[in-house]
C-alpha cells in the first residue's frame, strides 16, 4: 500500500494535479459508497484501485454521472485492467489517467448493479468459484486454469435465452456469457466483434459437451478465428437467462448468488472512462505500451521516495 500511495501522489504531483483524497473499502463495502461520497464531493477523476469486486461497485456508483474513473490494478484479479491493457501495472494505470484519454463507454445492468465487462451463468461463474484466493495470488490469472479443469466435465445447463423482444431460444449450453468488451484474464479475446460504446452487449453461448470439444473451441478462441465451434453469438439491448436450476453467477469476474436468472440491460454510455491515447479506437487497450512506457518516470519516483 506504501508504494501504491507512492505511485499515485507522487505522479500526480508531478503533473500538476492536487494531493488526493484517500477513501478506503471494507469488507462490507468494496466501494460503492467511497465512490458516490467522491461523487458528491465534486470529484472529476476516481481512482478505482482493486480488484474486479472494488471496479464493479465503482462504475455502479459512477454511472450515469461525468466523473471519470480510472482502474488501478491491485487485486488478485482485475477483468477491466486487462481490456484496458494494464494488466497488474498501476504505474501505467496512473499514466493512462494524466494523459487525458477519456471515453463514454457502455455498462450492462443486473438489478442495482452495473458492470463494465461481462456477466455471465453457468461455467465461468464455476470457475471462479472453484479458484482460491491462495491460488490467485501465488501465481495471477493462471490459477482460473485449475478451477476451470474442475468443471470440464459437467452437464450443461437446460435454459431459455430472450434476447430482445424475440421468442425464447432453448439451449442446452454450459455457459452463457455477455458482454460489453472481449477479452478474458491473460488477454484472450472471446468476443471478437464486441465494441464498448455502441449501445449493445454482446452474448456468446458455449456449448462444448466433451474435452474434444473444449479444446476445438478453445483453439479456435486463441487463434481469434472469425467462426469459433460450439459458440453461438448475438447481440442485444436486453438479455434474459433463464435456467430450470439454481446456477452459478458472476458480474465482472466477482461471484453474485446462485440464481435461475440472469437479467441483463444495457445503459450506453454510461460510464467516463480513463482509457489509453487515442481515446477514439474501439480497442480499449489500443497503444497501451506506449502509456506504459512513458509510467517509467512514475516508477522511478516512487521507488526513489
Amino acid at each position: 500500500m506504501d508504494m501504491l500511495r507512492r505511485l499515485i501522489c507522487g505522479g500526480l504531483s508531478d503533473a500538476g494535479w492536487p494531493e488526493p483524497a484517500w477513501l478506503e473499502t471494507t469488507p462490507e463495502d468494496p466501494g460503492r459508497g467511497m465512490a458516490a461520497q467522491a461523487r458528491e464531493d465534486g470529484a472529476e477523476v476516481v481512482f478505482a484501485c482493486g480488484g474486479d469486486g472494488t471496479v464493479m461497485a465503482c462504475v455502479t456508483a459512477l454511472a450515469g454521472s461525468d466523473v471519470a474513473m480510472a482502474v488501478l490494478p491491485a487485486g488478485t484479479g482485475n477483468l477491466l485492467a486487462a481490456n484496458l491493457g494494464l494488466a497488474t501495472d498501476a504505474a501505467t494505470g496512473v499514466q493512462v489517467a494524466l494523459e487525458g484519454g477519456r471515453k463514454r463507454i457502455d455498462v450492462g445492468m443486473v438489478d442495482d448493479r452495473c458492470f463494465a465487462v461481462m456477466a455471465g451463468m453457468g461455467f465461468d461463474a464455476q470457475m471462479l468459484e472453484g479458484t482460491s484466493e491462495a491460488a490467485k495470488k501465488r501465481i495471477g490469472w493462471l490459477a482460473y486454469l485449475g478451477g476451470a479443469i474442475k468443471y470440464l466435465r459437467d452437464r450443461p445447463m437446460r435454459v431459455r435465452i430472450v434476447v430482445d423482444d424475440g421468442p425464447p431460444m432453448p439451449r442446452r449450453p454450459r455457459t452463457v456469457i455477455v458482454g460489453n468488451v472481449g477479452r478474458l484474464q491473460g488477454g484472450v479475446r472471446l468476443l471478437q466483434d464486441a465494441e464498448p460504446d455502441d449501445g449493445k452487449l454482446d452474448v456468446a453461448v458455449l456449448s462444448p459437451n466433451s474435452l474434444g470439444h473444449w479444446a476445438r473451441l478453445g483453439w479456435a478462441v486463441i487463434r481469434r478465428r472469425k467462426r469459433v465451434p460450439l459458440m453461438e453469438t448475438f447481440s442485444a439491448e436486453r438479455v434474459e437467462i433463464i435456467s430450470n436450476r439454481v446456477q452459478p453467477r458472476q458480474l465482472d469476474g466477482d461471484l453474485i448468488d446462485p440464481g435461475k436468472r440472469l437479467k441483463i440491460q444495457v445503459r450506453p454510455r454510461a460510464l467516463l472512462l480513463c482509457v489509453p491515447q487515442p481515446a477514439g479506437d474501439p480497442d480499449l487497450a489500443y497503444d497501451s505500451e506506449s502509456a506504459r512506457r512513458a509510467a517509467e518516470k512514475i516508477r522511478a519516483r516512487a521507488g526513489q521516495l
